[in-house]
């Protein structure tokens, strides 16, 4: 083994572009997780639940910009840094298995923490146990995981949606069997006006509304995929900012482009039914991602808009952190253990309550990344998985 201590990456080996990815990813997210802090939306259906134009055209701008296209851009980040921790692992002589083993373990362990004692929305429980599956993987030749990718997200989705359309045409009202205004009302009397203990309780049953062995396979062929195609741009280092790897960026996004915006629109220019909203989400989701993260790296090439995205990389940095942070103020703002202001807002005033928040993330990140390395969480996961205390304030230079 090498003697050269592993150490989490800094400074100039970090790509700036990957980090302003983060951040608008970190800003996606919280604009969809945003209606489920204030309402019971797993229950409800928003087009009936909200009236007025307002409420309208936000919901139509998250479900057409940001719903399955954030997590599962986060998720391509997620395969992309794991090939990344990975090769410097490798690189230093490290034993990359016992390493990975505890990242993943941690990570798990802050996903229950956080989906049983702060939000039922975690994703950090199952991008730990997918990550497993991933596993499976790491030593794959770029090709075998870009051939993985895209079956897993074109076949079985396209199957399903095409058996969704079928069960449509049998019964048009499919749509209103997905929603139990019951269930929506008794959770929002418990999260707004109930004690930690019920809320606790309540939140577990969301929890596994959303996370039960029925949902295995719909969570397996969403964020699978996305892992696999962020480790195959990690191995082909196309987002590292190389003149002679442009050109296939420039490719990407325009099959992205052509694939995600059609699909993104779908239910808006057919019919909006289950199986539009699933095509939607399963194949629109992941091609708007990518649309997103190879955006990102082009407009990083241009001085203007590098210095305009920049702000977003003070979020990304601290991605795990800035997550977290949402879920607190959030659930401290709405739940009854809180300020209790839950079920108080309408889906235009939590937009732009998101904004205001994001934009305290932004201060906050800047003002912690001058003393410190990485963020409070981020620290933490780092000490247990090296199994070393990794130092977290900056060197002061005298």
């Amino acid at each position: 083994m090498s003697n050269e201590r592993l150490s989490p990456v800094l400074g100039a080996e970090r790509i700036h572009s990957i980090d302003v990815i983060r951040g608008l990813a970190i800003l996606g997210i919280f604009f969809v997780n945003m209606p489920s802090f204030f309402s019971p939306i797993l229950y409800l259906n928003p087009e009936t639940w909200w009236t007025g134009d307002l409420n309208k055209w936000t919901n139509s701008i998250i479900d057409i910009f940001a719903q399955a296209s954030f997590y599962t851009l986060f998720s391509f980040l997620f395969g992309f840094g794991f090939i990344l921790f990975k090769e410097r692992a490798v690189a230093k002589g490290y034993s990359f298995y016992p390493l990975i083993s505890r990242r993943l373990t941690v990570l798990l362990l802050f996903g229950c923490l956080h989906a049983f004692f702060v939000w039922h929305g975690d994703i950090l429980i199952t991008y730990a146990l997918i990550g497993a599956i991933l596993l499976l993987f790491h030593k794959a030749k770029p090709i075998t995981l870009l051939i993985w990718a895209l079956v897993l997200i074109f076949v079985p989705n396209v199957v399903l949606g095409g058996l969704m359309f079928v069960a449509v045409l049998f019964e048009p009202g499919l749509n209103d069997v997905m929603y139990n205004e019951q269930l929506a009302l008794k959770s929002a009397e418990i999260y707004a006006n109930g004690g930690f203990w019920e809320i606790t309780s309540q939140r577990f049953q969301d929890w596994y509304f959303v996370n039960n062995v029925a949902s295995i396979f719909v969570m397996v062929i969403t964020l699978l995929p996305m892992f696999l195609l962020g480790a195959f741009i990690a191995k082909k280092k196309w987002f590292e900012g190389r003149d002679e790897d442009i050109k296939k960026v420039k490719i990407l996004w325009l099959i992205s482009l052509v694939i995600g915006v059609p699909m993104k629109l779908l239910p808006y220019y057919t019919a909006k039914n289950p199986a539009t909203d699933y095509l939607q989400d399963t194949i629109g989701g992941p091609s708007t991602a990518l649309l997103y993260a190879t955006s990102i790296v082009l407009l990083m090439r241009l001085p203007v808009w590098k210095k305009l995205l920049s702000p977003l990389a003070l979020v990304g940095k601290l991605s795990l952190s800035n997550y977290l942070f949402q879920s607190i103020v959030c659930t401290l703002l709405f739940y009854g253990y809180g300020f209790g202001l839950y079920g108080k807002l309408q889906p235009y005033t939590g937009f732009l309550l998101t904004i205001g928040i994001y934009i305290v993330q932004i201060i906050l990140s800047y003002l912690w990344l001058r003393k410190f390395r990485f963020g409070p969480f981020e620290w933490v996961w780092r000490t247990l998985t090296y199994a070393n205390k990794v130092e977290i304030r900056k060197k002061t230079i005298r």
